[in-house]
């Protein structure tokens, strides 16, 4: 068991590096090697799922890296975990496929390939820690990893988004280390099974508890796209390559969740003021994700943006089973299913398009209008994924949705029976029942939005209309179609057959979420739960022929009928605009910007007096016209090589190789990446110190002076 433990986390990252290696000779084989690599990891994983199924169900230390840091790195794997990290694995191995014709026509193929298998290791990593410690070393391992996805096409664009999503990814990092001290300082040990009901334990050091607790939930929250730390996620999703969105949002925003859970689980286990603080967070997540996604006209921001609600609607769940205590079966396995139909519904969401871009490099709706018709197969992938983030009946997302309802219902009847903590009155539940129903009713509208556009709607010019109609089976080869067939079919068999297979899926994080009670026999397909999808449905059909059709498009032209969608969203909307980078920016005193600018001054001018005097341009050594010294002294050897070959045993047919552009454009290339590794390695770091000190600070002041 601890040897598969080990390969899957550590086996993905040599892949990695023989994949890249590979690739510079061979990119059919460094495709096959990838391909070959994230099998072997989904096999792996499935074994563990096989054997957690079948009763070795382990909750002690089965695989350990000792004196890392001094703590050391711990694994372990329950039901829970070996669920996860089937299903990252198996999205991994899915979105390589797929990956295959996407980059077909990308530059940095090696670069991502790279770093898509490192993103797995990690990730698998951070789903089989043992300890908060191990969690958060494998998580800042996935975010320094992933934040080349979103830098890929080293656009402006990308590159401002890549900066978003570090800043966010290393600020949550630092607050979360600033928690791990915290919690450890007063605990003792960081090990999630002795962390379980500490705070009733601890009711004195209570303060530093909720503390900790609450540095870690800003850490996981930054990752998972919790409101008001979900800014990365609109912006980098539009210009992250499709696979990689597929996986940023269907796993690495689950790692964010996986942490939240811990702590309801077993930090704040049955305290129902976490899980109101964590229900008030969902709720704001779930609306303004929604509505971000109504108001876009970008495809991939508005499935980035519904993400965001669906996050809202996992936390929600989340929320519900701290309020609900011994009784949160309900929404604890609504929970953990929403958190499997959202990863897998968003696998199939993004590659479907992904389809759309590698063939038009568009993303606007107005220009991409049309592109599904007189496509049947993307027509039923599509719709799978808009059935299933819906929440229709006989689709996946509705039995997730459904529970996490009547977790909302049970909890309204057990406060007006005065069986339930009066943390928050039946009126205000009966609002939050009513804003999750209508949340339900604007993702169906989004989704009927984009397709409406992309597969019922003609495009406003004929000519681009006839070249998306003339496109045949040309669009998507037979891999990618077969991979994104499986996965669409994954979503209505989930839904027709709940008892077998979202009950058993459920039934796997009861060991690892504490549930309370035991489960309870619901009938999904009930009037009474039936109602609930049925008035979001209505919602969504109020709020599309209403709202979208009449205010969020208009008239192309007076002289014409054809209407275009408009993105109604003021610019001065955006949080990170508006409140963040202005804030953060205010921070730096403005004396030490202004030294900072002299000394920058000074060191220009400095060297252009030496320039014009003692080190005249005239004098200085003549520049190669390509590459380095090392690259031309490289190249002259090689030559020189060839010149003996090509009059010995190549002297019939003699070779002719430019080495010296050859050796250039592989030293281009290695600055390059090394470039993008610095740029975010050094920014972290940089930040990692100032936390580091301002933690230390506080540790010390607290222990000097007793506080």
């Amino acid at each position: 068991m601890n040897l598969v433990i080990y390969m899957v986390i550590f086996l993905p990252m040599a892949a990695a590096l023989l994949c890249y290696t590979a690739g510079r000779s061979h990119e059919t084989a460094r495709d096959y090697l990838a391909d070959i690599c994230t099998g072997i990891i989904f096999l792996l994983c499935l074994s563990l799922t096989i054997q957690t199924v079948t009763g070795h169900d382990y909750s002690e230390i089965l695989a350990e890296i000792p004196y890392i840091c001094g703590m050391g790195l711990h694994f372990t794997v329950d039901g829970f975990r070996a669920l996860y990290g089937t299903i990252a694995a198996f999205m991994w191995f899915m979105s390589t496929l797929f990956s295959r014709e996407y980059f077909a026509h990308y530059h940095n193929r090696n670069r991502y390939y790279l770093f898509l298998l490192l993103t797995l290791g990690a990730t698998e990593g951070v789903f089989l820690s043992a300890d908060f410690f191990t969690t958060f070393v494998f998580f800042e391992i996935m975010s320094f990893t992933s934040y080349v996805w979103v830098a890929h096409d080293e656009k402006k664009e990308s590159l401002r988004a890549a900066g978003t999503y570090l800043a966010v990814a290393v600020i949550g990092g630092l607050v979360m280390l600033m928690g791990i001290f915290l919690l450890y300082d007063v605990t003792g040990t960081l090990y999630f099974r002795d962390l379980s009901g500490v705070l009733l334990k601890e009711s004195a050091a209570s303060t530093q508890l909720w503390s900790a607790g609450l540095c870690l939930l800003f850490g996981f929250g930054a990752k998972a796209g919790t409101f008001p730390l979900h800014i990365w996620l609109p912006k980098a999703h539009p210009v992250a390559p499709a696979p990689a969105s597929a996986l940023l949002s269907g796993i690495l925003t689950k790692a964010g969740i996986y942490g939240i859970l811990i702590l309801t689980a077993y930090l704040f286990l049955g305290s129902a003021l976490w899980g109101g603080l964590i229900l008030v967070l969902g709720v704001c997540t779930m609306v303004i994700g929604a509505l971000l996604a109504l108001l876009s006209i970008d495809l991939k921001r508005t499935l980035a943006c519904s993400s965001v609600s669906q996050i809202g609607f996992i936390l929600v769940g989340v929320g519900m089973s701290g309020l609900l205590g011994e009784e949160n079966v309900l929404a604890l396995r609504g929970s953990l299913l929403h958190m499997v139909n959202h990863s897998l519904i968003k696998l199939v969401l993004f590659m479907a398009a992904g389809v759309v871009f590698m063939n038009v490099h568009k993303l606007d709706l107005n220009e991409i209008r049309g592109f599904g018709r007189k496509k049947p197969l993307l027509h039923y992938i599509f719709l799978m994924g808009a059935l299933g983030i819906g929440g229709t009946p006989l689709w996946n997302g509705y039995i997730s949705k459904t529970l996490i309802h009547e977790s909302i219902v049970e909890y309204i009847a057990l406060i007006r029976s005065d069986m339930a903590t009066g943390l928050f009155s039946a009126s205000f539940m009966k609002g939050v029942e009513w804003i999750f129903l209508i949340s339900g009713g604007l993702t169906i509208a989004y989704m009927a939005k984009l397709y409406v556009c992309l597969f019922l709607e003609k495009n406003t010019d004929p000519a681009t209309q006839e070249k998306y109609d003339s496109m045949g089976k040309k669009y998507m080869n037979k891999v990618s179609a077969s991979v994104l067939v499986i996965c669409a079919s994954l979503l209505p068999v989930m839904g027709f057959f709940p008892s077998l297979i979202m009950d058993g899926i459920a039934s796997m994080g009861e060991s690892f979420l504490q549930m309370a009670s035991s489960p309870q026999k619901l009938s999904y397909f009930s009037l009474t739960n039936l109602s609930g999808a049925m008035i979001s449905l209505i919602v969504g059909a109020v709020v599309y022929f209403v709202i979208v059709r009449l205010w969020l498009m208009k008239r192309s032209g007076p002289a014409t009928s054809a209407r275009e969608y408009v993105n109604r969203l003021p610019r001065w909307m955006d949080l990170e605009e508006l409140l963040y980078r202005p804030v953060l920016l205010r921070i730096l005193p403005f004396g030490f910007g202004m030294v900072c600018r002299f000394l920058d001054s000074l060191v220009d001018t400095v060297v252009v007096i030496l320039r014009k005097t003692l080190l005249r341009d005239s004098k200085l050594p003549r520049e190669l016209p390509q590459g380095t010294p090392l690259t031309h002294m490289c190249a002259c050897i090689a030559a020189g090589f060839q010149w003996i070959g090509n009059r010995t045993v190549h002297k019939k047919y003699p070779k002719n190789q430019d080495y010296e552009h050859k050796y250039a454009l592989f030293y281009e290339e290695l600055s390059e990446n090394s470039t993008m590794i610095t740029r975010s390695m050094s920014f972290g770091l940089l930040l990692f110190c100032v936390g580091l000190i301002l933690t230390v600070a506080y540790l010390f002041i607290k222990d000097v002076f007793g506080l």
